[in-house]
């Protein structure tokens, strides 16, 4: 069971630690040593932060809770941005020990059902080494509908 908040401003130390756990299986092969990961990664962050920040101000932000009996534990994010006639998944990441568990199927689904009932296009974009994301995207009738070097481009549409 999982539920969203908003994300708020003492949220910050776990997005970085999200972020870095989206990126650890590439920078890893790189060998370098631990220090040289984490302040590789922080540049990283900060620059895709302020990125968001511009690029998507008016976005939705929140955060993916797993819901304990005890607390409501943070494992992952979702930034959606509205605009007339489109619903852009800006990012969505799990921390590792919740892939594969439904949640990111059960978002997008109601993303999904959102565009139906809006009559809107579900856009995204998805890095063209994230294998696992692409299957997700394609299970649930996306298509690519324009490819860079570094990315898909892909659509639901109603």
């Amino acid at each position: 069971m999982f539920s969203l908040r908003p994300v708020r401003p003492d949220d910050e130390s776990f997005l970085f630690r999200l972020y870095a756990s989206t990126r650890q299986e590439e920078i890893s092969a790189w060998g370098w040593n631990q220090a040289q990961q984490e302040a590789f990664l922080r540049m990283q962050y900060n620059a895709q932060r302020r990125w968001y920040d511009v690029a998507y101000a008016g976005a939705e932000h929140r955060l993916i809770l797993a819901n304990n009996r005890e607390n409501d534990e943070p494992i992952g994010r979702i930034m959606v941005q509205r605009d007339k006639g489109t619903i852009e998944l800006v990012d969505i990441s799990l921390l590792p020990e919740h892939r594969n568990r439904g949640i990111g199927t059960a978002l997008l689904g109601e993303l999904i059902e959102e565009s139906r009932k809006s009559q809107a296009t579900v856009r995204l974009q998805v890095l063209r080494n994230n294998a696992g994301a692409i299957r997700l995207y394609q299970r649930l009738d996306f298509a690519t509908v324009s490819e860079d070097e570094m990315r898909h481009h892909m659509e639901w549409r109603r």
